[in-house]
């Protein structure tokens, strides 16, 4: 049996009056976790508090290769998706331009409706 805090039966280690942080997650019973966290992540150890990821240089290598399997991360994606997104923002400025020009020209109104007759655009319903 051990002496101290640490004796077998000790009514505040852990327990329910127990003033340190505890892990918080989310259990399967849908109630927090109730185990000690650990001061790094605030999480317990089945919650993700022990692992601090890989320190030495083949860890880390591996890490890497583990990541980039699939191709989602390469350098050519990665460059693939700014010229997407740089096309859209190009495409948005664009459009914010012609409706800007249809507007000083009477053609569309800020509301959305369109011309001197004033009628609003219907919506486009399908059968």
């Amino acid at each position: 049996m051990a002496k101290g805090r640490f004796q077998k039966g000790n009514s505040f280690r852990f327990g329910p009056d127990w003033t340190g942080q505890r892990c918080g997650a989310k259990s399967r019973k849908g109630t927090p976790c109730q185990r000690p966290a650990h001061k790094r992540n605030g999480r317990c150890s089945l919650h993700g508090g022990k692992s601090t990821g890989p320190k030495i240089e083949d860890g880390l290598a591996r890490l890497t290769a583990a990541r980039a399997t699939h191709g989602k991360y390469t350098k050519e994606k990665r460059a693939e998706a700014k010229g997407f997104a740089e096309q859209g923002r190009q495409m948005r400025a664009e459009l914010k331009e012609l409706e800007a020009w249809f507007v000083d020209h009477g053609h569309l109104d800020k509301n959305g409706e369109i011309g001197s007759n004033k009628a609003p655009i219907a919506p486009i319903t399908r059968f």
